[in-house]
């Protein structure tokens, strides 16, 4: 018999850039499949760029089918609230897409994350991109930062046993 595979779909949502990862799980042991950015075209309006963001993400889903779908909860700081309420924009599509592929979506915040790889809630981006590296054994640091964020965000729910249930 042979061991199951399961794919966890990272996701760090944004409105010019998306970064995703798919780590792919054989056994007890997370390998990188593909990682990437799905890129809004910032000259277009906002309903077109979440229209992107939505068809990149369905692509991804279609073309690598993972299992479930991680992505970053919405952060909102005091001064900037309307930036808050735009990347609600592409969180929005970007669990439409999970759900109209049939696969669990779930959430996780960005403390949550950096603390689950390197122990620290407050980690800055580089720390998280040598994480990355080190832990999928990675022979250079994902670019962009957000690439290595969605890595996180996959990387996050494997540790948590999220996929649990789905391995048996």
């Amino acid at each position: 018999m042979s061991e199951r595979r399961l794919r966890i779909l990272g996701v760090d949502p944004g409105l010019n850039i998306t970064g995703y990862g798919v780590l792919e799980i054989v056994g007890r042991r997370p390998s990188m499949v593909e990682a990437g950015i799905v890129r809004g075209q910032s000259r277009e309006s906002l309903a077109r760029r979440v229209a992107e963001i939505h068809e990149g993400i369905t692509g991804i889903i279609r073309d690598l089918r993972p299992d479930v779908l991680a992505v970053e909860e919405l952060y909102s700081h005091y001064a900037r609230p309307r930036t808050a309420i735009l990347m609600g924009h592409a969180r929005g599509v970007i669990c439409l897409a999970g759900v109209q592929n049939h696969i669990p979506v779930v959430h996780y915040a960005a403390t949550q994350v950096k603390r689950i790889l390197t122990g620290s809630g407050r980690a800055p981006k580089g720390q998280i991109q040598r994480a990355i590296t080190v832990e999928l054994g990675l022979s250079c640091v994902p670019e962009p930062p957000d690439v290595a964020d969605a890595l996180a965000i996959a990387l996050c729910h494997y540790h948590l046993g999220g996929n649990e249930a789905l391995m048996r």
